[in-house]
């Protein structure tokens, strides 16, 4: 740190001298497209992306997830007959693309300050019997009061077919505008989607899974992502190997937390987090 300082403006950008913001893979989508995104999640809280992935992609996916599902869910919210895989990036690097996909990244540029983070990235299978989840929303548990700015944003992604019948997540068009009223019993809309699209909705929309009434289960992952200056879900830095922060790309790497929110938030013993992942850096 150099300089004479006379306000936290003056701070902009500090301890990032050697590690400069990288570039979002978001910049390389049409802007036009994300207009047209962006004016449907500002009018109904949510959008859905059509046949993102291709169907080689969906079968790597489903081939290095299925041998992890095994526990189901602890209480009603996480669904008594739900599988949940969590840490998957520490897991699997075929569900590096749900998480750094530039349409969504493109979405999240405009939404959300520079480095925002990725606060959860989870596989969710709902089993045949599964009852409707409560329904919530996913910045709720950030103490602020409605109506306000969303503080984060998610997309649940297809893995198989979404169906009215088969546990197709829910929402309510539009909940994300409100203040501090409950859904009560306002109309769950499912979100019929082909396998390898997601539907991308902001953190104040109320929605939950649905009731799977079918035969088969409903596989799925969610992305879900935080303003810099918010602790994430899940402690990345925490709970992901160097090895693994070396391997995933670099947006990830900084959705992660290996990055700084002017001029200090993120950083390590005073530097940016990235030295840690310099050859013969040592824990702390």
């Amino acid at each position: 740190m150099s300089g004479k300082v006379t306000s936290l403006r003056d701070l902009d950008g500090d301890l990032a001298g050697t590690y400069r913001r990288t570039a979002s893979s978001g910049a390389s989508v049409d802007p036009a497209v994300v207009e047209a995104d962006l004016a449907a999640v500002a009018r109904d809280g949510y959008v859905i992306l059509p046949d993102l992935l291709t169907p080689a992609e969906l079968d790597e996916i489903r081939a290095s997830v299925v041998p992890l599902l095994n526990p189901k869910g602890r209480n009603n919210f996480e669904g008594h007959s739900t599988q949940r895989v969590y840490s998957v990036l520490n897991k699997t690097r075929s569900c590096d693309r749900i998480a750094d996909h530039p349409r969504v990244l493109a979405l999240l540029d405009r939404l959300f300050l520079p480095n925002y983070l990725l606060s959860m990235l989870q596989v969710i299978n709902i089993l045949p019997g599964e009852q409707a989840q409560m329904l919530h929303t996913d910045d709720g548990f950030y103490p602020l009061p409605r109506p306000r700015k969303a503080l984060g944003a998610a997309t649940i992604w297809a893995i198989d077919d979404f169906t009215a019948e088969n546990g197709a997540t829910d929402i309510i068009p539009g909940s994300h505008l409100w203040d501090d009223r409950l859904p009560g019993d306002s109309t769950r809309e499912p979100v019929v989607m082909r396998a390898g699209s997601c539907v991308f909705f902001v953190g104040t929309l109320w929605h939950g899974g649905g009731a799977n009434s079918s035969a088969n289960s409903r596989l799925a992952l969610t992305a879900q992502y935080c303003e810099p200056w918010l602790r994430p879900q899940e402690a990345f830095t925490l709970s992901m190997t160097r090895d693994t922060v070396r391997a995933v790309s670099e947006d990830i790497r900084r959705m992660l937390g290996y990055s700084i929110h002017p001029p200090f938030i993120g950083q390590v013993d005073g530097m940016h987090p990235k030295r840690l992942l310099e050859p013969g850096a040592q824990p702390l």
